[in-house]
């Protein structure tokens, strides 16, 4: 059986992918979290759902991290 790393992302995550929307921005807020991950554009506002192997192939590194509530 193969290990595979997950990167632990939470909601409100700010994370920066590889390359950029078409609007020009690099930065997105982590907005849902299950089979997919969705992202929302912090420049245009623009939502999109990525696949969990999509968005790790993606991903250049997590900016900031979202307080916990605990």
């Amino acid at each position: 059986m193969a290990f595979i790393s997950v990167t632990p992302i939470q909601l409100g995550d700010v994370v920066r992918l590889r390359k950029p929307h078409p609007c020009g921005g690099h930065e997105w807020t982590v907005v849902r979290i299950g089979a997919d991950i969705g992202l929302k554009c912090h420049t245009c506002g623009r939502r999109v759902l990525l696949s969990r192997r999509e968005f790790e192939r993606r991903l250049e590194r997590v900016i900031s991290t979202a307080q916990s509530a605990g």
